[in-house]
């Protein structure tokens, strides 16, 4: 897989920087310091799947958030981590449609149900190949419910 997640990354943060754009900034910044993190730990220069993959961990996390904050009824807390969360799905692939989710998660289950493996089993294998179909235009949460709910 090519590299122009990085670079376009960097265009981003000179683009927010340029606009005087604190908030937005600062969500980019600290986008750009997780994925020199990982770099950092393995070593190595990332490709944009691995880029993806941490881009996907903080929208996690920023979701988790909200539900949290909102919960504790912390609304103006909540509304910041939804605007960092809107910058972060900027880098993501565009998501898969219904239709698509569906059709993966039917064309991984037969697979798997076709190697002998169902019910509960299955569930792990069925996630790791939707998982490499949906990397990053999907959420991975609501897709296992759907397969959870297919195989029970």
């Amino acid at each position: 897989m090519s590299n122009t997640l990085k670079p376009q990354l960097a265009d981003a943060v000179k683009t927010a920087m340029r606009a005087k754009d604190a908030p937005r900034l600062g969500t980019l910044r600290f986008l750009q310091a997780a994925i020199k993190q990982k770099e950092v730990d393995e070593r190595r220069e990332l490709d944009d799947a691995e880029v993806i993959a941490i881009i996907e961990k903080q929208v996690k996390q920023r979701r988790e958030s909200i539900a949290a904050f909102e919960q504790a009824g912390r609304a103006e807390t909540a509304e910041q981590e939804k605007a960092e969360l809107t910058v972060l799905q900027e880098f993501l692939p565009q998501a898969a449609a219904a239709e698509e989710v569906e059709a993966a998660i039917a064309s991984a289950i037969a697979q798997v149900n076709g190697q002998g493996i169902t019910g509960a089993p299955a569930m792990g294998k069925v996630m790791a190949l939707v998982k490499a179909e949906l990397a990053g235009r999907a959420d991975m949460s609501a897709v296992s419910a759907q397969v959870k709910a297919r195989l029970m």
